[in-house]
């Protein structure tokens, strides 16, 4: 027998709760990691753009604010910020000499690749800590998380509202 839906005041307090826990968690992690590897702070859009290139080398500015919802403009200049930094380049399209592709430097993948790595690291030394319930649990959570990070991701809501989001 499967167990009923919250009703809508209890689905507000989970939605509420589950948002402020997962809230408070990544920045626990992010203040963590930056403190282990002592880099320099990325504001989130720079952090999420240079995800993005890394994942899709060759993305032209315009695909990546639609991807990220965010103006071209804004995507510009964290581009230019990145790019200063020695984190992204940005070539002329080939298709088009008038847009421009980006592309993760180096530097740009190893900062990734070891923020990846430290985090990873981290949650496993926790994990390490954690009572076998509370493994089984988090382990149980996470098609649903999947589910409702892909929920969130294609909200129509979230697209109408051009991409406008407040970080905590």
């Amino acid at each position: 027998m499967t167990a009923a839906p919250p009703s809508p005041p209890d689905r507000r307090s989970l939605a509420e709760d589950l948002s402020d826990h997962l809230s408070a968690l990544n920045r626990t992690v992010r203040r963590h990691v930056r403190s282990q590897l002592h880099f320099e702070p990325l504001a989130g859009a720079q952090g999420e753009l240079l995800r993005l290139v890394v994942e899709r080398p060759g993305i032209s500015v315009s695909a990546a604010a639609k991807e990220l919802r965010l103006a071209a403009n804004s995507v510009s200049t964290q581009v230019q910020q990145l790019a200063r930094l020695g984190y992204l380049s940005r070539d002329p399209s080939p298709l088009d000499r008038r847009g421009a592709i980006l592309s993760a430097t180096p530097a740009g993948r190893e900062r990734l690749a070891r923020w990846a790595d430290e985090r990873a690291e981290l949650f496993a030394r926790q994990l390490d800590r954690l009572s076998i319930p509370d493994l089984d649990a988090l382990a149980a959570a996470l098609p649903a998380l999947r589910a409702l990070a892909e929920a969130i991701s294609t909200d129509e809501n979230a697209a109408a509202t051009g991409g406008l989001e407040l970080r905590s």
